[in-house]
């Protein structure tokens, strides 16, 4: 008997059942279909088919309240411009389970929890996806069409760099400073430096040779 139980707590604190729930949520609306495992996606349909319902009320309260439990602006308003209006004129239902078998591992009982698509919405939306496909393939064809220069051109403006070159060539090139000689340094000014002489030098003045 179900005396006074809400619903599953999914072996999760109330946090941690919240934040995956707001997840599955959201991929759900961002992607139209996730696979999950059954225990999830009962919870997930519930709360699921809630925020499609203020979607359809369409006023400020219903977003900000969705906007709540959604993540992303884009997911939010993807909710309530595109998924809502396929549902005007349905009362309930939005979401459907079907169940696809036992994964690998823990046997866990997965399911694929969907968005319900009518059968005159996937043509229109399949017909959409195929005008879009077809006018960004024209843009791409339209935007590839470049005027190539012509070998003619090429070798003129070729002779016109290599001109360019010589002129640049005839320019005085600046001169290198000379580089120290091995063991020479030379000081902030440029000035070379004089060479300490070497330790047996030093010990042959104190000796007095």
């Amino acid at each position: 008997m179900r005396h006074r139980v809400d619903h599953r707590k999914l072996s999760r604190t109330a946090s941690h059942r919240k934040a995956l729930l707001r997840n599955l949520i959201t991929s759900l609306f961002q992607h139209e279909r996730i696979e999950t495992t059954v225990a999830k996606a009962k919870e997930a349909r519930r709360l699921g088919e809630r925020m499609i319902t203020f979607a359809k009320r369409g006023d400020v309260a219903a977003r900000r309240q969705v906007a709540r439990f959604v993540h992303g602006d884009d997911v939010v308003r993807k909710l309530f411009d595109t998924v809502a209006p396929w549902y005007a004129e349905r009362n309930g239902g939005y979401t459907r389970i079907i169940k696809v078998g036992r994964r690998l591992g823990d046997a866990g009982e997965t399911a694929l929890l969907e968005l319900v698509k009518s059968p005159e919405l996937k043509d229109r939306l399949r017909k959409e996806a195929e005008e879009a496909a077809k006018a960004a393939k024209a843009a791409a064809k339209a935007g590839g069409k470049v005027a190539k220069p012509g070998k003619g051109e090429a070798a003129a403006k070729g002779e016109g760099a290599k001109g360019e070159g010589s002129v640049a060539a005839e320019a005085p090139k600046k001169e290198r400073a000379p580089r120290p000689a091995r063991g020479e340094k030379f000081g902030k000014k440029g000035v070379p430096m004089a060479t300490k002489p070497t330790t047996r030098g030093r010990q042959r003045g104190k000796s007095g040779d």
